[in-house]
């Protein structure tokens, strides 16, 4: 008779079980949170510009862009290999939204800084975010003397600010799917010398960048940044850019032409003088364009804390 009363309390407690079971598993899912979209582009350049992608948290970016000359600069001058324009920066991943950065150009001995924030991570599933917004809020100051810059007056004193020049970027995104991204980056450009009375000091302009995935290390990109009439001074072209990234292990090479030999905001927003018209013309027909690269490497200076399970 033992038997009823065991069999009758079993039957009870299964169900309970299964109860437990379920909720266990509820409390799992929602403890893994929800999951964001990653690898929208192999590194946070799409060439000059910025792309949707963060540093990781606790990880430093080691970079250097390398632009060569124009490229219709002629046998004589290696078809622009001779010359070269170099920055140097680090990028650092504070925590999983936010970015900092610092580098030096050979581009008018100038150095710049950043700060990048994601306002909106794009979700794939566990909540309801189709995109991703990121702000971008750069800095630069020229180090040249004042007689080097070309339509500097040297009757003008030379103040400090006015080697100063600003940028506020907006960045909209998405990542379609494993092969396509694509974003929108609007933004402004102020500077706070200008070549003329004339001269806008702020600079407005809508810009946009892709990529296509052409393999599992291969992919295909481009930026078109459009400065609005009446924006960019005479001689200066709207920056487009055209490459290929390369993932090697802890690396990633970036090749491309661009029609700006600067690698931060100002420069090749405001001041690119290559015009691809005139890319592989006979040399000292107006300036062509730029074969560059860029280099990333990664360091992994922390491991940040996870929440305890």
């Amino acid at each position: 008779m033992r038997f009823v009363p065991i069999l009758f309390t079993a039957l009870l407690l299964t169900p309970n079980a299964h109860a437990q079971d379920d909720l266990l598993g509820l409390l799992g899912a929602e403890e893994q949170g929800p999951e964001y979209a990653s690898a929208a582009f192999k590194t946070t350049r799409v060439i000059n510009g910025h792309s949707l992608e963060n540093t990781a948290a606790g990880v430093l970016d080691f970079r250097i862009g390398h632009r060569f000359g124009p490229t219709n600069g002629g046998a004589r001058e290696a078809f622009g290999l001779d010359g070269a324009t170099v920055r140097l920066g680090f990028d650092y991943g504070v925590n999983d939204r936010l970015m900092v950065g610092i580098g030096r150009s050979g581009y008018q001995k100038t150095v710049d800084g950043f700060v990048k924030y994601k306002l909106v991570r794009q979700c794939d599933a566990g909540c309801k975010a189709p995109l991703t917004l990121a702000l971008v809020a750069a800095s630069s100051m020229t180090t040249l003397a004042a007689d080097q810059v070309p339509w500097y007056n040297p009757d003008r004193t030379d103040y400090f600010t006015h080697r100063l020049s600003y940028a506020w970027t907006l960045i909209v995104g998405r990542k379609f799917s494993e092969t396509i991204s694509v974003q929108l980056n609007p933004g402004v450009v102020h500077r706070n010398l200008v070549a003329a009375a004339n001269t806008p000091n702020d600079v407005f302009h809508v810009s946009g960048a892709g990529r296509v995935k052409l393999t599992k290390r291969l992919t295909f990109n481009a930026e078109y940044f459009h400065v609005l009439p009446d924006g960019l001074d005479e001689g200066f072209q709207q920056s487009l850019s055209v490459g290929f990234d390369i993932e090697t292990g802890g690396h990633v090479f970036q090749l491309h032409f661009s029609n700006s030999a600067g690698m931060f905001d100002r420069a090749f927003i405001t001041e690119s003088t290559g015009d691809w018209a005139k890319a592989f013309s006979s040399p000292g027909d107006g300036a062509g364009v730029h074969f560059g690269f860029n280099i990333s490497r990664v360091f992994t200076l922390h491991e940040p804390k996870r929440p305890k399970g």
